[in-house]
């Protein structure tokens, strides 16, 4: 019989041979990347592989990175790029390095702790019946950084509920979610190769093909919190992307076939 904490309501013998895989793109995340691994590694998820993807960052992140694949030889892994070539290409490489692994379920995620590795677990539990679990910032017992002044939080909920909800018309209530679980199968289905958004408006283009794919989009709860070290990397530019990409997406994708 499947137990009830066993990933997607497999067997228990059928979760030792499930594999996951955790993409986290870094650039400046020397500090956070040491006890980021930790923290995933302590979850005791059977089979659970990190793959980091650096775009050269100056602190020595892909430097420390080799150094904790040495240290977990085999699943651990880093892909190093040349330059800083944005957020959305990056989960595209690792989308696609992770699926030529053959694993089951994918994983994106900060490396930051802005994204608890806590609901991991939560996210493969719930699995049983959808198509990808989204870490919620704005359903029934979400929340964010009490210390958020109310600009930052008007400018979330407005890109979340209004810009992405009125000209893309998706229904989910945080399409800015950059904490998901995807099933392979999921990840299969959506034309990887069309996505071109490459900062953080990544989010709500894979959020809008999920929908329009018709994929089973289930919302849980999260306690988003703040960075603990380093600084933020959402800049006035990455920002403005966010508010025109949405309008050549409605555009480019009108034609996709579900």
């Amino acid at each position: 019989m499947p137990t009830p904490d066993s990933p997607a309501g497999q067997t228990q013998s059928q979760a030792a041979t499930t594999r996951l895989c955790v993409v986290i793109p870094t650039y400046n995340e020397a500090d956070n990347l040491p006890h980021i691994t930790s923290a995933l590694f302590d979850l005791g998820i059977p089979n659970l592989e990190i793959l980091i993807i650096d775009d050269n960052s100056p602190d020595g992140t892909g430097q420390v990175a080799d150094q904790l694949a040495a240290q977990h030889y085999g699943i651990f892994h880093v892909i190093h790029r040349k330059g800083k070539l944005g957020l959305g290409t990056a989960y595209l490489q690792g989308f696609a390095w992770a699926l030529k692994q053959d694993v089951d379920f994918i994983v994106q995620m900060d490396a930051d702790f802005s994204h608890s590795p806590k609901y991991i677990q939560q996210f493969l539990e719930r699995l049983a019946g959808y198509d990808v679990v989204v870490g919620s910032r704005y359903v029934p017992g979400g929340q964010v950084e009490e210390q958020w002044s109310a600009w930052r939080w008007f400018l979330s909920w407005w890109a979340n509920s209004v810009w992405a909800r009125l000209i893309l018309g998706v229904k989910t209530k945080d399409a800015t979610a950059g904490f998901k679980c995807w099933t392979r199968q999921a990840l299969e289905r959506i034309p990887l190769d069309q996505v071109n958004a490459n900062g953080y408006v990544f989010q709500v283009e894979m959020c809008y093909l999920a929908e329009r794919l018709g994929l089973r989009i289930l919302e849980i709860p999260i306690y988003f919190e703040d960075r603990r070290i380093g600084q933020s990397k959402m800049s006035v530019p990455v920002k403005l992307e966010a508010a025109w990409r949405v309008f050549e997406m409605r555009w480019r994708y009108r034609n996709l076939k579900t």
